[in-house]
């Protein structure tokens, strides 16, 4: 009886003290808002996708997140171990990443899964045919939060959040119409093509994860300043702490993409699904607004659907090129063919901007009051706008501007994805 007590009080230490192993040779950090800011801002850059159903998302917000004990996070993410060749540890590290994708941003997170369904399926088949983890697909979930436009204050975009040069690396066409970095399907295999080449460097998946994100010579760095340190955990304080978190944000996107029921939050499907698209073929020049304008698709959509084309224009191809369009809209596409091609027009002359100034179409409204040193140049500049619009939008404004002066100005998404970025640094 003694020794069956003893036993049953020895195991049940040995839980308790799971959540500090995994080789964390210290004190887990305090994590302030610097740390964590890059995941909570590509979270939050989904809520500019304005391709959900705001009734879904408000429902999803008004749930109550449950709380989970420590132990029943160890036994999930030992089962996700248990089937991937990549290490998957609980820590609390782990844990604070966890709290962010299922109690901070657990709407944002809906709308990630939606995401998914419409994503993972094409990645999953792509990860196949190099024949790596399935479960790297969880490194998109970090890089971008699944926002095919997401942009980070690097440069770096996309689902896998290239830069331009390493994107060329990995033959990703990259010019002042066209950025595969952007397309889906091509950007997932040149990610496949350097998580290849990363793991015959370093033969470790977290290792792969840390230098995908800080770069191979960083993590080589860090290695000989830890006199040869391989594991992750205890290589983790000679990481830069982009790569430090990095690791950690992988697990709890793992952990959360498999268990958010257990957190009662639901997908959130985009309006539009993978069911219901399909591509059609242009032979001209053509340009979204010509589509929009005589198709029922909005801007949001062709943009969504086709992110490669980086200034709404699809430039004049070699061959046919295609484009992803909704099914139902096909029909209407081809019917208006020809008006569509004949209202594209490349590039607008001076009189037609000037025409066409204060056009806030797809735009979202600021408030910006004048700082000390303001002119209008400047705020124009800084807003991606020029003056012309900026009066427009304030016809009772002075052209001379004083500190504290208010001014309605008129932005598109990846502007005030920029302003937002530069203001949380």
């Amino acid at each position: 009886m003694q020794r069956t007590v003893f036993i049953y009080f020895a195991m049940l230490i040995a839980v308790l003290l799971l959540p500090f192993s995994n080789g964390l040779a210290h004190s887990p950090k305090s994590y302030t808002k610097t740390n964590l800011c890059s995941v909570e801002q590509l979270l939050d850059s989904l809520a500019r996708l304005e391709l959900f159903a705001t009734d879904t998302l408000k429902r999803q917000k008004s749930e109550h997140p449950s709380s989970i004990p420590d132990l029943a996070y160890e036994v999930k993410i030992a089962n996700i171990d248990r089937l991937s060749p990549i290490s998957f540890d609980f820590n609390q590290h782990v844990k604070r990443y966890i709290d962010i994708y299922t109690i901070e941003r657990r709407e944002q997170v809906g709308q990630m899964l939606g995401l998914a369904k419409l994503y993972f399926p094409l990645f999953d088949e792509i990860l196949d045919k190099h024949n790596l983890p399935l479960e790297l697909k969880y490194l998109a979930v970090v890089e971008s939060a699944l926002n095919p436009l997401a942009i980070s204050p690097s440069g770096a975009v996309g689902l896998w959040q290239f830069k331009i040069n390493t994107g060329r690396m990995f033959d990703l066409e990259v010019n002042s119409y066209i950025d595969e970095r952007m397309d889906p399907a091509k950007s997932t295999e040149a990610a496949c093509k350097y998580l290849e080449y990363l793991y015959r460097i370093f033969g470790d998946w977290h290792l792969v994860m840390a230098a995908y994100n800080a770069g191979p010579g960083v993590v080589r760095n860090a290695i000989e300043r830890a006199n040869g340190e391989t594991h992750f955990w205890h290589l983790y304080d000679y990481l830069p702490e982009a790569a430090q978190n990095y690791v950690p944000a992988f697990i709890a996107a793992g952990y959360v993409i498999q268990n958010a029921a257990n957190h009662g939050i639901v997908a959130i499907p985009p309006m539009i699904s993978f069911e219901q698209i399909d591509s059609v073929h242009v032979t001209q020049p053509v340009s979204f607004k010509a589509i929009s304008d005589a198709i029922p698709v909005t801007m949001d959509i062709l943009r969504f659907l086709n992110p490669s084309f980086r200034r709404g224009y699809v430039p004049e191809p070699e061959q046919s090129t295609p484009i992803l369009l909704p099914t139902s809209a096909i029909p209407s596409f081809i019917q208006n063919q020809a008006s569509i091609y004949n209202n594209t027009l490349p590039k607008s002359t001076y009189h037609q901007r000037v025409a066409n100034a204060g056009n806030n179409s797809n735009k979202q409204k600021l408030l910006y009051s004048v700082k000390p040193g303001d002119y209008l140049h400047k705020i124009a500049i800084k807003h991606n706008c020029t003056i012309d619009d900026i009066m427009v939008w304030n016809p009772d404004r002075e052209a001379e501007l004083s500190a504290g002066d208010t001014l309605e100005i008129w932005v598109n998404k990846i502007t005030l994805q920029q302003i937002s970025n530069s203001q949380n640094n």
